[in-house]
């Protein structure tokens, strides 16, 4: 009796062994990631720090990548050199990376449906509308200040809006999104005329007092969405975290208090708190983690 009691506790023992390699095995086991991005953009920085926050609690460890450019985002996430990519813009933005590399990326869902790329210039300015800044190029000494040269912001702004509204006699500098933001800063303690390549949602356009310009002939693009994207069989090998994911969707009151959070009480290296901040007001908005 005692030799078949400890037969079948011998068996049950093999059970829960088969099933929890079972388990890993449907989640992968390999339960370390990198998240690869570009900190300058809030989207990406806050969203990274989000799914960090959630799945950490289910076994997940992370590794934080800053990658320079959006084509090098691209790249490293087709190649599989970075796991996940937390945020981008493929629908219109992007679609130029995202055509090209989307065989071997998958789109894993859209955190934020509303985002849209602006021209902004300080509220004190009497322009109102993209079709205002014909004929006004010595207010802004002929400059429109863009950012990262291979973003999809100044690229939509470069071969769409210029040649749509006939802004011929402007040049628009590229350089990075502190250094455009430093500019609307000056300009704006100078209280000088400045025109930005600006985007929704993005903290700055709360922080500072500016106002978008109108798009009459909607050379900016409709609204789209905010992509979490990832290396290939990234879902296959990871299906809970990958439907977590898919499942999340942010309001403008919730991605803006998130926001809020992260770039402007919390310092750098404080992205967490912030994070479990704003996870006791708004956490009832995420998703339940599957199987819970």
């Amino acid at each position: 009796m005692k030799k078949k009691i400890a037969f079948v506790s011998m068996l049950a023992a093999a059970s829960v062994a088969l099933a929890a390699c079972s388990n890993e095995s449907a989640e992968g086991d390999d339960k370390e990631l990198t998240l690869g991005y570009m900190t300058a953009w809030s989207d990406m920085l806050l969203m990274a720090n989000l799914i960090e926050h959630v799945a950490s609690e289910h076994g997940y460890s992370f590794e934080h990548t800053e990658v320079n450019d959006v084509a090098a985002v691209y790249t490293a996430v087709s190649n599989g050199d970075i796991d996940i990519v937390p945020s981008s813009w493929p629908e219109r933005t992007n679609k130029d990376q995202w055509e090209r590399f989307k065989d071997n990326i998958e789109d894993v869902g859209v955190f934020f449906p509303n985002a849209r790329l602006t021209l902004a210039v300080p509220e004190y300015s009497e322009l109102d509308s993209i079709e205002d800044l014909v004929g006004a190029e010595a207010r802004f000494d002929g400059d429109i200040i863009g950012i990262e040269a291979g973003s999809g912001a100044v690229n939509v702004v470069q071969n769409e809006v210029m040649p749509e509204y006939g802004l011929d006699a402007y040049t628009l500098k590229t350089s990075s999104t502190p250094a455009m933001l430093a500019e609307l800063d000056d300009a704006i303690a100078e209280h000088r005329d400045v025109v930005v390549t600006l985007w929704r949602p993005y903290w700055a356009n709360n922080s500072y007092p500016v106002k978008d310009l109108a798009d009459p002939k909607g050379a900016l693009g409709e609204p789209e969405g905010l992509h979490t994207l990832a290396r290939p069989d990234f879902s296959a090998e990871h299906p809970e975290l990958a439907q977590w994911i898919s499942e999340i969707s942010l309001s403008d009151e919730e991605y803006g208090a998130l926001e809020d959070l992260l770039l402007n009480k919390y310092d750098e290296g404080e992205e967490q708190k912030a994070i479990a901040e704003w996870i006791e007001q708004y956490g009832d908005s995420l998703p339940a983690w599957p199987g819970q």
